[in-house]
Protein backbone atom coordinates (compact mmCIF):
# COMPACT_ATOMS: atom_id res chain seq x y z
CA UNK A 1 0.00 0.00 0.00
CA UNK A 2 1.34 3.42 -0.95
CA UNK A 3 0.60 6.46 1.19
CA UNK A 4 -0.41 9.46 -0.88
CA UNK A 5 -1.35 12.95 0.20
CA UNK A 6 -4.00 15.16 -1.39
CA UNK A 7 -1.63 16.17 -4.20
CA UNK A 8 -1.21 12.54 -5.23
CA UNK A 9 2.50 12.35 -4.32
CA UNK A 10 3.75 9.15 -2.73
CA UNK A 11 5.73 9.17 0.48
CA UNK A 12 8.75 7.88 -1.48
CA UNK A 13 8.46 10.74 -3.97
CA UNK A 14 8.34 13.30 -1.17
CA UNK A 15 11.37 11.73 0.51
CA UNK A 16 13.22 11.60 -2.81
CA UNK A 17 12.52 15.27 -3.45
CA UNK A 18 14.31 16.18 -0.24
CA UNK A 19 17.06 13.57 -0.47
CA UNK A 20 19.68 15.80 -2.06
CA UNK A 21 19.33 18.51 0.57
CA UNK A 22 20.88 18.80 3.98
CA UNK A 23 18.73 17.11 6.59
CA UNK A 24 19.13 18.13 10.21
CA UNK A 25 16.84 15.56 11.79
CA UNK A 26 18.49 12.36 12.99
CA UNK A 27 17.70 9.34 10.77
CA UNK A 28 15.92 6.30 12.17
CA UNK A 29 17.71 2.99 12.36
CA UNK A 30 14.81 0.55 12.56
CA UNK A 31 15.62 -1.77 9.62
CA UNK A 32 19.40 -2.03 9.88
CA UNK A 33 20.90 -5.42 9.07
CA UNK A 34 24.29 -7.06 8.73
CA UNK A 35 27.33 -4.81 8.56
CA UNK A 36 25.07 -1.83 7.87
CA UNK A 37 23.54 -1.88 11.34
CA UNK A 38 23.27 1.73 12.25
CA UNK A 39 22.49 2.83 8.69
CA UNK A 40 18.73 2.25 8.90
CA UNK A 41 16.04 3.37 6.50
CA UNK A 42 18.01 6.44 5.53
CA UNK A 43 21.74 6.44 4.79
CA UNK A 44 23.58 9.72 5.00
CA UNK A 45 27.16 10.73 4.27
CA UNK A 46 28.74 13.88 5.69
CA UNK A 47 32.25 14.88 4.62
CA UNK A 48 34.42 17.81 3.79
CA UNK A 49 37.65 18.09 1.86
CA UNK A 50 40.51 20.16 3.20
CA UNK A 51 42.07 19.97 -0.28
CA UNK A 52 39.17 21.45 -2.26
CA UNK A 53 37.16 23.21 0.47
CA UNK A 54 34.06 21.31 -0.65
CA UNK A 55 31.47 19.90 1.75
CA UNK A 56 28.82 17.26 1.30
CA UNK A 57 25.90 16.31 3.52
CA UNK A 58 23.98 13.83 1.47
CA UNK A 59 21.20 11.33 1.99
CA UNK A 60 22.07 8.81 -0.70
CA UNK A 61 19.82 5.85 0.17
CA UNK A 62 16.20 5.70 1.30
CA UNK A 63 14.25 2.56 2.18
CA UNK A 64 16.31 0.18 0.08
CA UNK A 65 17.03 2.42 -2.90
CA UNK A 66 20.15 4.36 -3.81
CA UNK A 67 19.36 7.86 -5.03
CA UNK A 68 21.07 8.19 -8.40
CA UNK A 69 21.70 11.96 -8.29
CA UNK A 70 22.99 11.79 -4.72
CA UNK A 71 25.38 8.95 -5.58
CA UNK A 72 26.60 10.94 -8.58
CA UNK A 73 27.34 13.87 -6.27
CA UNK A 74 29.21 11.59 -3.82
CA UNK A 75 31.28 10.24 -6.75
CA UNK A 76 32.21 13.77 -7.79
CA UNK A 77 33.09 14.75 -4.24
CA UNK A 78 35.36 11.70 -3.82
CA UNK A 79 37.13 12.27 -7.15
CA UNK A 80 40.91 12.39 -7.56
CA UNK A 81 41.33 16.09 -6.79
CA UNK A 82 44.79 16.15 -8.34
CA UNK A 83 43.57 15.08 -11.81
CA UNK A 84 39.87 15.93 -11.39
CA UNK A 85 38.99 12.38 -12.56
CA UNK A 86 35.67 10.96 -11.36
CA UNK A 87 34.67 7.29 -11.26
CA UNK A 88 31.76 5.44 -9.71
CA UNK A 89 32.72 4.74 -6.14
CA UNK A 90 31.84 1.28 -4.87
CA UNK A 91 28.59 1.68 -2.97
CA UNK A 92 29.64 -0.98 -0.49
CA UNK A 93 32.42 1.32 0.71
CA UNK A 94 30.08 4.30 0.95
CA UNK A 95 27.79 2.11 3.08
CA UNK A 96 30.67 1.10 5.35
CA UNK A 97 31.66 4.74 5.81
CA UNK A 98 28.07 5.74 6.64
CA UNK A 99 27.54 2.81 9.03
CA UNK A 100 30.82 3.48 10.86
CA UNK A 101 29.92 7.17 11.19
CA UNK A 102 26.56 6.23 12.70
CA UNK A 103 28.20 3.84 15.16
CA UNK A 104 30.48 6.66 16.29
CA UNK A 105 27.42 8.75 17.19
CA UNK A 106 29.01 12.00 16.02
CA UNK A 107 27.65 14.99 14.09
CA UNK A 108 31.06 16.07 12.82
CA UNK A 109 31.56 15.29 9.11
CA UNK A 110 34.44 13.10 8.04
CA UNK A 111 37.45 14.89 6.62
CA UNK A 112 38.17 13.08 3.35
CA UNK A 113 41.90 12.77 2.80
CA UNK A 114 41.73 10.40 -0.14
CA UNK A 115 38.88 8.76 -2.06
CA UNK A 116 39.42 7.76 -5.67
CA UNK A 117 43.03 7.87 -6.88
CA UNK A 118 43.95 7.68 -10.54
CA UNK A 119 46.79 5.28 -11.39
CA UNK A 120 49.00 8.35 -12.01
CA UNK A 121 48.24 9.81 -8.57
CA UNK A 122 48.73 6.46 -6.88
CA UNK A 123 52.12 5.99 -8.60
CA UNK A 124 53.22 9.49 -7.54
CA UNK A 125 52.16 8.89 -3.91
CA UNK A 126 53.79 5.44 -3.95
CA UNK A 127 57.09 7.01 -5.04
CA UNK A 128 56.92 9.24 -1.94
CA UNK A 129 55.68 6.74 0.68
CA UNK A 130 56.07 3.07 1.51
CA UNK A 131 52.49 3.08 2.86
CA UNK A 132 50.84 3.31 -0.57
CA UNK A 133 49.92 -0.05 -2.12
CA UNK A 134 50.82 -0.69 -5.76
CA UNK A 135 47.34 -2.08 -6.45
CA UNK A 136 45.52 0.21 -4.04
CA UNK A 137 41.76 -0.18 -3.76
CA UNK A 138 41.63 3.62 -4.02
CA UNK A 139 42.25 3.13 -7.77
CA UNK A 140 39.05 1.04 -8.01
CA UNK A 141 36.93 3.48 -6.00
CA UNK A 142 36.77 0.97 -3.17
CA UNK A 143 38.61 2.86 -0.40
CA UNK A 144 38.70 6.10 1.53
CA UNK A 145 41.09 7.64 4.03
CA UNK A 146 39.16 9.56 6.68
CA UNK A 147 39.70 11.64 9.80
CA UNK A 148 37.53 13.00 12.62
CA UNK A 149 38.80 15.57 15.11
CA UNK A 150 36.37 14.43 17.83
CA UNK A 151 37.18 10.72 17.64
CA UNK A 152 40.49 8.91 17.89
CA UNK A 153 41.95 6.74 15.17
CA UNK A 154 41.29 3.76 17.46
CA UNK A 155 37.62 4.66 17.92
CA UNK A 156 37.13 5.15 14.18
CA UNK A 157 38.91 1.89 13.36
CA UNK A 158 36.82 -0.07 15.88
CA UNK A 159 33.59 1.33 14.40
CA UNK A 160 34.68 0.49 10.84
CA UNK A 161 35.85 -2.99 11.86
CA UNK A 162 32.50 -3.63 13.58
CA UNK A 163 30.85 -3.30 10.17
CA UNK A 164 32.78 -6.37 8.97
CA UNK A 165 32.55 -5.11 5.41
CA UNK A 166 36.20 -4.79 4.39
CA UNK A 167 39.65 -3.63 5.36
CA UNK A 168 40.41 -1.16 8.12
CA UNK A 169 43.83 0.42 8.48
CA UNK A 170 44.89 2.55 11.44
CA UNK A 171 47.42 5.27 10.69
CA UNK A 172 47.84 6.80 14.12
CA UNK A 173 50.98 8.73 13.19
CA UNK A 174 49.12 10.50 10.39
CA UNK A 175 45.80 10.60 12.29
CA UNK A 176 43.53 8.84 9.80
CA UNK A 177 41.71 5.59 9.18
CA UNK A 178 41.58 3.73 5.87
CA UNK A 179 38.24 2.02 5.13
CA UNK A 180 37.73 -0.24 2.14
CA UNK A 181 35.28 -2.85 0.87
CA UNK A 182 37.93 -5.45 0.03
CA UNK A 183 38.83 -8.50 2.11
CA UNK A 184 37.90 -8.14 5.78
CA UNK A 185 41.19 -7.43 7.60
CA UNK A 186 42.81 -4.91 9.92
CA UNK A 187 46.31 -3.44 10.16
CA UNK A 188 48.27 -0.58 11.59
CA UNK A 189 48.75 1.01 14.94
Amino acid sequence: MTNTNSSGMTRRAVLGAFAATTITAAPTFSKAAGFLRGSGDIRRLRMYSGRTGERIDMIYWIEGDYIKDAVKEVNHFMRDWRTNQVISMDLRNIDIMAAAHNLLDVNEPYMLLSGYRSPQTNAMLRSRSRGVAKNSLHMKGQAADLRLSTRSVGQMARAAAACRGGGVGKYSGSNFVHMDCGVVRTWGG
